[in-house]
């Protein structure tokens, strides 16, 4: 019966890449095979890749890839109302229209690469049943 230490070793010898899971998560596909596609819909996962057959449906998303993307869209466009708002003084209707658009069309962007990124984390770290029993 294998003690707690060789148990620990065990699991930093079979990390998976986190990067790599990461940025395949990103472009909404498989962490594992990287060709089939994560997501079904918009922001559904599906519960195992068509591809290489990897079991998705472990992950605990919720609300993280939501609470990421208002923190970077309330980051870059918050410095950028503020020059535009100093520097050109626009009318209040026009700016709030636009950067009404801007903030909803990069939200929209943005959230299902985060949630691929999210799930992508999760199966690298083995998090959430993504990992079995070591």
């Amino acid at each position: 019966m294998p003690d707690g230490q060789e148990i620990l070793q065990g699991a930093i010898e079979t990390d998976r890449p986190v990067k790599p899971a990461m940025l395949r998560g990103w472009r909404c596909r498989c962490p594992n095979c990287g060709t089939g596609p994560l997501l079904r819909g918009y922001l559904t996962v599906r519960d195992h890749c068509p591809v290489c057959g990897e079991e998705l449906h472990h992950q605990r998303a919720d609300d993280g890839p939501a609470y990421l993307t208002i923190l970077i869209v309330g980051h870059l466009l918050a410095p950028i109302m503020l020059y535009v708002f100093t520097e050109y003084q626009p009318d209040p209707l026009v700016a709030s229209s636009v950067f009404s658009v801007g903030a909803v069309a990069l939200s929209l962007y943005l959230l299902p690469r985060l949630k691929g990124a999210l799930v992508a984390l999760q199966w690298a770290k083995r998090m959430h049943g993504f990992g079995g029993r070591v």
